[in-house]
């Protein structure tokens, strides 16, 4: 009722310690809410001339006050600590992928050196180890189905693992207010046989045979170029797309430099060696793309200059 669906074996457990503070808390609000409204009627005074009588205080009942919440408090410390070690230390059999976190987009490497960008794949009914960093500012890995949610900071590694039971696609958020594009910072889980993954990791999940230009449209909306760059001519954190290639821009620096193959390459791989004029050098470096990838975008920009 309160919580997303669970796919993963962690969710049962940290649903159950969920709903048990939900119900105690509950149940307790009741009690006293229920015992002032009954005090406040029965005790009310009845004239201004009444004199209430001294009341002996019950030891029971000052005893269970301070019982009862003791009990409760230690049954949720113990619960929750045994629940947050159990989700610290991942199975020594656990299939890693490294996560790095930037603004503001999700990139994932596998064993065998792959990357994708946006998609994360993991087989199900395996425990997955991921190892996150983040290239500039604070982030958060959070995937409510599988209930792991794990800071990701620059300059050091976090980790988080999960073993997902169910196949399909989930959500990925970034729960740190990261910057203007925070809430588009969006990825997928996507859970599949270990023969599918191991299938998509053969080709990167890319058809070899799709035209450039069709690919880099693809990459546009993976890598979330789409949240700087617009492909209507509309200002954004970045320079449109639209008429771009071909044309001539004026830098930081007061240069000026006409927008070609090598110039679209450079601003893709060394976004901050040649900055244009009225924008912040904010983009991070893509050298994660391949030649291919590169290749596809640029292909992709050319086509918004006709």
């Amino acid at each position: 009722m309160w919580l997303p669906e669970g796919a993963s074996t962690l969710a049962p457990e940290v649903d159950s310690l969920f709903y048990f503070v939900t119900w105690a808390s509950a149940i307790l609000f009741v009690g006293v809410i229920g015992a002032m409204v009954y005090l406040a009627i029965r005790y009310r005074r009845r004239s201004t001339t009444e004199v209430p009588a001294p009341v002996e205080p019950s030891k029971f009942i000052e005893i269970s006050w301070i019982v009862i919440p003791t009990i409760l408090v230690l049954i949720v410390f113990n619960w929750g600590f045994k629940l947050f070690m159990k989700q610290g230390i991942a199975p020594p059999e656990s299939y890693e992928i490294r996560a790095t976190a930037s603004s503001w987009k999700w990139d994932f490497e596998y064993p065998d050196g792959t990357v994708s960008t946006g998609e994360l794949h993991v087989p199900a009914n395996r425990p997955v180890r991921m190892v996150m960093s983040s290239t500039d500012v604070l982030h958060s890995f959070f995937v409510p189905v599988f209930r792991v949610k794990q800071d990701v900071l620059p300059n050091r590694y976090s980790y988080v693992w999960f073993e997902a039971t169910k196949q399909g696609e989930f959500d990925v958020y970034c729960t740190e207010y990261c910057g203007t594009g925070h809430s588009a910072m969006l990825a997928t889980v996507i859970v599949e046989s270990q023969s599918d993954l191991d299938a998509w990791l053969e080709t990167a999940g890319v058809d070899e045979d799709t035209p450039l230009p069709e690919y880099g449209a693809q990459l546009y909306e993976q890598q979330m170029c789409v949240q700087c760059h617009s492909l209507d001519g509309t200002p954004q954190i970045g320079p449109t797309f639209q008429g771009l290639f071909g044309s001539t821009e004026e830098l930081t620096d007061g240069s000026t430099v006409e927008v070609d193959d090598n110039y679209l390459r450079e601003s893709i791989l060394e976004p901050a060696a040649r900055v244009a004029a009225g924008y912040q050098p904010v983009m991070p470096a893509y050298g994660s793309l391949n030649e291919r990838q590169v290749s596809a975008l640029i292909e992709f920009i050319k086509e918004q200059s006709p």
